[in-house]
């Protein structure tokens, strides 16, 4: 069987002498695993880089083998990436929790988006807030969602400011006051929808993003959650305001 598709590559690993296995996320096919013959080649290995975009030929005789793949590149961002600390630790984020998806089951949403934070990975002053939103809609598309449309303790859609960390459900100033101290900061950016913010909400919208992921994602497969996102907010914070 044979498909073509494009995707993001999420990983390579050397197998044998001139061969490589890569991890594809793919538009319409999911997470995908192929052999990559002479993947290890001089043509082959600005191609067979994290974050790159190719179009992807994927051909089996059975729909359960690993199947090989041929490539083509489509968006060669990596090299950019990849001498830049701070958007590598981006990339590197983004890679993990995509290799969380189930295998070969289709997210396109999850890629698409994927795709947007790529593209503006140059410009430091968006692409922070867009992993946020990124990382919150993977929650939603594995069904922990979080709900930050009302309140949950009082139904009100006004002065949303807080997230409670048991219910992931938002909370209005007033009903959180009394409890403010055990609950996360609210960043105006999730609220209204926008791209760009502060530093100091996407360091909150960081924080709250990992808090869930780690306990629905990585927690239960007793994993360690990505180091380098810790390594973003820090970054963040260490910048002049």
């Amino acid at each position: 069987m044979e498909w073509r598709d494009e995707g993001v590559i999420l990983s390579v690993r050397r197998h044998g002498e001139t061969s490589a296995i890569a991890e594809i996320l793919t538009a319409g096919h999911g997470r995908v695993m192929g052999l990559v013959r002479g993947g290890r080649s001089k043509q082959q290995r600005p191609v067979l880089q994290a974050g790159n975009a190719v179009q992807a030929v994927w051909r089996a005789r059975l729909e359960e083998q690993l199947g090989t793949f041929t490539l083509e590149p489509l968006d060669l961002k990596a090299g950019a990436i990849m001498v830049e600390p701070f958007r590598l630790a981006g990339l590197a984020t983004l890679t993990a929790l995509s290799q969380l998806l189930p295998e070969r089951e289709p997210h396109r949403r999850v890629y698409e988006a994927l795709r947007i934070v790529l593209d503006v990975i140059d410009q430091d002053e968006v692409w922070p807030a867009l992993l946020v939103r990124w990382e919150m809609g993977l929650l939603d598309e594995l069904g922990f969602g979080l709900d930050l449309s009302k309140c949950a303790a009082t139904g009100s859609r006004e002065h949303l400011v807080y997230v409670s960390p048991k219910s992931g459900k938002a909370v209005s100033e007033d009903a959180g006051a009394p409890f403010r101290d055990r609950l996360f900061r609210l960043p105006a950016f999730l609220r209204e929808g926008g791209a760009a913010a502060p530093g100091d909400d996407i360091i909150e919208g960081l924080k709250l993003a990992a808090w869930f992921l780690d306990r629905h994602l990585f927690e239960p497969r007793g994993l360690p959650f990505p180091e380098q996102q810790g390594w973003i907010i820090r970054a963040i914070a260490e910048k002049p305001h």
